[in-house]
């Protein structure tokens, strides 16, 4: 029987189980921790995760789609939240269109059942990766309890093990050829438990993404199944007048959120007592080639590891799944030249994707309140609710459809520095409220060619 080893049983990892099953493979799974599921895990364990189209595409093309809604949130749109307390909403898409918060551990838990149940995997936990031997297929591992060390032998390896994955570092990383870098971004962030009401309700509107945006730096919250919400504040670690350092006691704690984030210090009095309940933490980037040597390709963050701005890391990872195996199909299981074509095609998707996460930081931390950038939001889902087929928001590029991630980035900054001369030449306010909006957006855009829709 055709056999596959898996290093890593995250997200990735265990939906590509599904995918190798269904073409005949008996997969292996090696995982470094012991089993999530047994363990008690909080909600706000980590940052929630945003799951849209792509993901869905993914898990749909698995067959897998129904074992995952029924812990899915819809959100619809995000609120901004100013130092006043005053809100203001902006929807992601059209009518209906929404991403999906998904607990990180909750959605994980629930991909290993789905490995174990879709993918006839056999999951063995807390094994340590040490090293892999490309041509012959082969993981070495130790285990992390009693120290003994083992290897596993199959007909193809996946290193599915995150950002700073063990078959990169150990094995990879020193080929002759290849290439590879990290960037840790200035901020970090802090997790932050919103607990729900007392009975059990939630404290801000369900069915949305919350964002405090604060010009250097913001706070977002996300909502969870049981009424609380995971909140994440990102921050510079030192050198703002609002850095992580300068917060070093439950006064200082408190005296920050009263100031910065009043309303939320309304909502969670508490929170002084609660910040230490999660760690300091950073964010990298990672960019690499080639991903695959011999019978061992990476997949997933350890490829193309990003900046959760765009909520894109999971979606992407989803995708990667989807593509790799089209292309087995495609060339017959012949891995070489599936390595081969997948490296190619989803490099620059990889590099896309960490463009417009930095981007989307900007974005959502300086300009999401700004008047003159809801108006162009708003100016963009009109042209796009008349002509859809003519004119797709970057953001809906993005996350409502399977557009190349670096198609989309290339074809959203055209677009934006086209509606931006639009608004320069145009009061879009004034038309807005004379209701005369889509006078313009008709002798805009009736005549031009229909966008191009093409999905990978």
């Amino acid at each position: 029987m055709k056999s596959a080893t898996i290093v890593g049983a995250g997200l990735v990892g265990s939906l590509w189980s599904v995918y190798l099953a269904k073409a005949g493979y008996k997969v292996t799974i090696l995982e470094m921790r012991s089993d999530l599921r047994k363990a008690d895990i909080s909600a706000g364990k980590s940052i929630n995760l945003a799951l849209s189209v792509r993901g869905w595409t993914a898990l749909e093309s698995a067959g897998v789609a129904d074992e995952v809604k029924d812990i899915a949130i819809p959100m619809y749109g995000r609120t901004m939240h100013d130092e006043a307390g005053n809100l203001t909403y902006q929807p992601y898409g059209q009518d209906g269109q929404a991403i999906f918060s998904v607990s990180r551990a909750g959605v994980n838990c629930r991909m290993m059942e789905i490995a174990e149940k879709y993918g006839q995997a056999e999951i063995l936990f807390e094994k340590q990766c040490l090293d892999v031997d490309f041509e012959n297929a082969i993981v070495y591992y130790k285990d992390v309890k009693t120290g003994e060390e083992g290897q596993l032998k199959s007909d193809v390896v996946f290193a599915a093990d995150g950002a700073f994955s063990a078959v990169r570092y150990k094995s990879m990383q020193k080929q002759r050829g290849f290439n590879f870098s990290q960037h840790f971004i200035e901020d970090g962030y802090r997790e932050i438990l919103l607990p729900a009401n007392a009975d059990g309700s939630y404290k801000l509107e369900k069915n949305r993404l919350h964002i405090w945006p604060r010009g250097r730096f913001m706070m977002i919250a996300l909502p969870n199944e049981d009424g609380s919400f995971t909140c994440t504040l990102f921050m510079p670690g030192s050198n703002h007048e609002y850095a992580f350092d300068k917060l070093k006691s439950k006064d200082d704690v408190n005296h920050f959120f009263k100031e910065v984030f009043p309303d939320f210090y309304e909502m969670m009095p508490e929170i002084g007592d609660a910040w230490e309940d999660h760690p300091l933490s950073g964010m990298v980037i990672i960019r690499c080639f080639p991903w695959s040597y011999g019978k061992v390709s990476l997949i997933g963050d350890s490829a193309h590891a990003t900046v959760p701005f765009y909520g894109q890391g999971m979606n992407s990872g989803f995708e990667d799944c989807r593509i790799m195996n089209e292309l087995m199909i495609k060339h017959n299981e012949d891995w070489e030249k599936v390595f081969k074509e997948f490296e190619t095609v989803r490099k620059p998707d990889g590099d896309g994707l960490q463009d417009l996460s930095l981007h989307n930081y900007y974005v959502m931390r300086d300009y999401v309140a700004d008047p003159e950038f809801l108006l162009q939001k708003k100016f963009e889902l009109r042209i796009s609710k008349l002509y859809p087929n003519k004119y797709l928001p970057l953001y809906s590029q993005v996350s409502f459809s399977n557009i190349r991630y670096s198609e989309a980035y290339s074809k959203g900054m055209e677009q934006d520095a086209f509606i931006k001369e639009i608004m320069a030449e145009h009061d879009i306010q004034k038309l807005f409220d004379e209701d005369k909006v889509d006078d313009l957006i008709h002798e805009i855009f009736a005549e031009r060619p229909v966008y191009d829709l093409t999905t990978n």
